[in-house]
């Protein structure tokens, strides 16, 4: 039977092979207080990893006029937000690299070092020359320091999202997924946050000269802190368990392919949740970079409303965002994960022209409602995809399979939006192509939605089911065994 499918009840699979009955001493029984420590010290990891790649795009039309030629503002935040797409360029290799090098050695090892790479290259962003002192020396060398953040990022989500999900008890993975989703949005609360401090503070032309630096050097403590997080972790119970299983004798000499054999089964054994993934991925990125990435430059620069406050309140939306994101998450875990995602893609459909009629208008109430409306609707997104994405994979390449397909599609979509968004609006000058674009990317979505299959408080592809309390284990053994 192809690994492309998924037979229900998927309960009875176990390392890919079908059991003929289900032992309680199968069944894992996850101890609370370290699923706590280890989902929390991730979702951190993640809000740092995050500040590093959100401080560039806060800082797109300030770093086109650092690096790249005078003369042309429009010029010089294209070049600005094209460098910032070289970063999804090199993202695939860094799935590609990370993913199934998750799958032989542990997640832990590769998320320490994704957050030891994304912290270096951000800091070496800070120290480089400006285009007035150095010439074109400085956006290559700014290109180069994006594409390590992008090999490094091409690592965490795939990584970051394995591990939570691995972690977590069947019933509630949707809860503790939602976690990870709470620390980006954390890094780009901090990262725009000191952007709109340091703007107002130190004003336009201290900022061009040396102030546009701070945020980027900041990296340096933050990477620290964050590999001391990450080396602190214990594997994930369920990776650890294909690994025992692996090393037992006669054991599953699958459970451990080499580099060659796992491209093979992903790509040839897992086409149809590859094609479901890039798809979600790509209307959850889409939407994602254009409201929380793209917006502020597109309120400054296409409406001519003041950077500053634009950014606040981006800052106000995401802050919202955070008292959201755990409760629509748990409600995952009792309704499913799809109806949730189904119900962004179709506000992602009929919302937006109307949202960017009130954010057009320029005033401050209404740009702050068309805002807020995209971002509650951005959060169907963002409390369900860390649960639902890993859950399309079998655990012994889920890491690849995961991280290979999430970068495929973030590198051609996600990354480009700012860049594609910003060309489209300056070549038409059409101020609602935002809007279409976010529209066209909700459609790809809700058909991959509908295709999906339910995985709420069910276990993992390749996993035992995963339970809190030893009596829960026993109910379980004894109404399935």
């Amino acid at each position: 039977m192809s690994t492309d499918e998924q037979p229900e009840p998927r309960r009875h699979r176990l390392g890919g092979r079908r059991r003929k009955r289900l032992r309680e001493q199968d069944i894992t029984v996850v101890d609370t207080a370290t699923v706590d420590t280890a989902v929390k010290a991730t979702m951190l990891g993640n809000a740092m990893e995050w500040y590093d790649f959100g401080i560039y795009a806060y800082m797109a039309v300030t770093i086109g006029k650092v690096f790249f030629p005078s003369g042309n503002d429009t010029a010089q935040t294209l070049a600005s937000f094209a460098t910032f797409a070289a970063a999804f360029v090199v993202r695939p290799l860094g799935g590609f690299f990370f993913g199934p090098l998750g799958d032989r050695i542990g997640r832990k090892k590769v998320l320490a070092t994704t957050m030891l790479m994304m912290a270096t290259g951000t800091l070496c962003i800070g120290l480089i020359p400006s285009y007035a002192s150095i010439g074109y020396a400085a956006p290559i060398l700014l290109i180069l320091f994006r594409m390590i953040q992008g090999f490094s990022a091409g690592g965490e989500y795939g990584g970051a999202s394995t591990f939570i999900a691995e972690y977590a008890p069947d019933k509630r993975r949707g809860f503790y997924g939602s976690f990870l989703e709470f620390g980006t949005l954390i890094g780009y609360i901090c990262a725009a946050s000191l952007v709109t401090l340091l703007t107002a503070v130190l004003g336009d032309h201290r900022m061009l000269q040396w102030g546009w630096r701070i945020p980027f050097l900041v990296a340096a403590p933050i990477g620290v802190v964050g590999l001391y997080l990450r080396l602190r972790l214990e594997e994930s119970p369920a990776f650890t368990k294909v690994m025992d299983k692996a090393a037992e004798p006669g054991g599953d000499s699958d459970a451990k392919p080499g580099p060659m054999a796992e491209f093979k089964r992903i790509f040839l054994g897992q086409k149809r949740p590859m094609i479901i993934c890039i798809a979600l991925v790509a209307a959850y990125n889409i939407n994602d970079y254009m409201l929380l990435s793209y917006m502020p430059t597109y309120l400054s620069d296409t409406l001519d409303y003041n950077e500053t406050h634009g950014l606040l309140l981006i800052v106000v939306v995401m802050i919202v965002l955070l008292g959201v994101i755990h409760p629509l998450g748990s409600l995952t875990d009792r309704i499913g994960r799809r109806p949730v995602i189904i119900g962004g893609c179709v506000g992602f459909l009929v919302l937006p022209l109307p949202c960017f009629v009130l954010i057009r208008m320029g005033a401050l109430v209404p740009i702050f409602v068309g805002l807020m409306i995209l971002g509650l609707v951005l959060v169907c997104f963002l409390a369900t995809m860390s649960a639902a994405l890993p859950a399309l994979f079998p655990t012994e390449i889920r890491s690849g399979a995961l991280s290979v397909s999430f970068n495929i599609s973030v590198s051609a979509f996600g990354g480009t939006t700012p860049f594609v968004t910003e060309a489209l609006v300056s070549g038409t000058g059409n101020g609602y192509m935002p809007a279409f674009y976010m529209m066209l990317a909700a459609a790809v979505g809700l058909v991959a939605a509908i295709e999906m299959s339910e995985t709420a408080r069910q276990p993992l592809m390749g996993s035992p089911p995963a339970v809190e309390t030893a009596e829960e284990a026993r109910e379980l053994a004894a109404t399935q065994g």
